[in-house]
């Protein structure tokens, strides 16, 4: 399968007309069609459905392009990892992360990094701790953020010395928002959104211990930020690490911690025993710097 006509089919997708496409790629639109017909040819599906007034993906077509995507991404990825040489670092990191209050120490981490070398670029991925560690199996992200426990088999990786605390949001002129610490008895009968990651939420459960049972969940949410929405809109409290629901304005959303205190560290890690590239290498003597810089601190103090 030639790369070149997978750039090809992406360009149809987005554009849903062939003759855009020819005009974008700078080729005529026979060349096109003929080359595209071959592509469904030798998967022996069709791709495209051209009964209507544009062209639209069939479902076979919709799994090649979330295939073609990662595959031209990967290749882009094998091109930034081979600029650069010692004199002049270039190229591309991806970080894969959570929101978690611990991403201020990544960017402590990057800016240290982008003084020393400003010609490589930082590509931040936002999402789960599943969603991240399937995309570091596949090459696709260079370092990974995970919040604890999580699975370290086959992983090099730091610690970050502060952990996140747990919370409730609320908005403000809630009852709960008049309180120093939420309790779990504060909880009861409450519409709660958890987080969706069964590791994450064996450690509540933990916290809850026998009167799990009495919770009321109403949601589940991979991620912070649409959870805090719907908290707004009072549907819920979620309950979730500070996170960067922490900037939100406090006349939106306010969170308090929980009682007694349960924290959950942050862990930075990469592949172990992978070829990096010369920048992606960089990176982890910067991430190792940082770690062996702030025990040093801990010790002093």
């Amino acid at each position: 399968m030639d790369l070149r006509v997978l750039r090809y089919f992406l360009t149809v997708a987005k554009e849903q007309s062939f003759t855009k496409a020819a005009r974008q790629l700078h080729i005529t639109q026979p060349t096109l069609s003929r080359q595209l017909a071959a592509l469904e040819e030798e998967l022996g599906t069709a791709l495209f459905d051209r009964s209507g007034h544009s062209i639209t993906l069939t479902e076979k077509g919709i799994l090649l392009k979330r295939r073609a995507l990662e595959i031209i991404d990967l290749e882009d990825q094998i091109v930034e990892e081979f600029k650069g040489s010692e004199e002049v670092i270039e190229g591309k990191i991806t970080i894969g992360c959570g929101e978690f209050a611990a991403v201020e120490m990544l960017a402590e981490i990057c800016k240290s990094y982008q003084q020393s070398y400003p010609m490589v670029q930082i590509a931040l991925h936002t999402g789960t701790a599943d969603t991240i560690f399937e995309m570091m199996n596949k090459g696709l992200v260079d370092i990974g953020l995970f919040m604890e426990p999580v699975n370290t088999e086959g992983l090099a990786y730091i610690r970050l010395p502060e952990s996140d605390c747990w919370v409730v949001g609320m908005r403000p002129d809630d009852p709960l928002a008049q309180k120093e610490v939420i309790t779990k008895e504060d909880l009861f009968g409450l519409p709660l959104i958890l987080p969706e990651r069964i590791g994450v939420q064996s450690e509540l459960a933990n916290w809850f211990g026998k009167d799990l049972a009495k919770l009321r969940v109403a949601f589940t949410s991979n991620l912070g930020t649409n959870a805090g929405v719907m908290a707004m809109h009072g549907l819920g409290y979620p309950v979730s690490i500070e996170g960067a629901a922490k900037y939100w304005g406090k006349s939106r959303l306010i969170q308090k911690h929980l009682y007694p205190e349960i924290k959950s560290g942050v862990i930075m890690a990469w592949r172990r025993n992978i070829p990096y590239s010369q920048a992606v290498q960089k990176m982890i003597e910067k991430m190792q710097e940082f770690e062996a810089s702030e025990m040093s601190k801990r010790r002093r103090s």
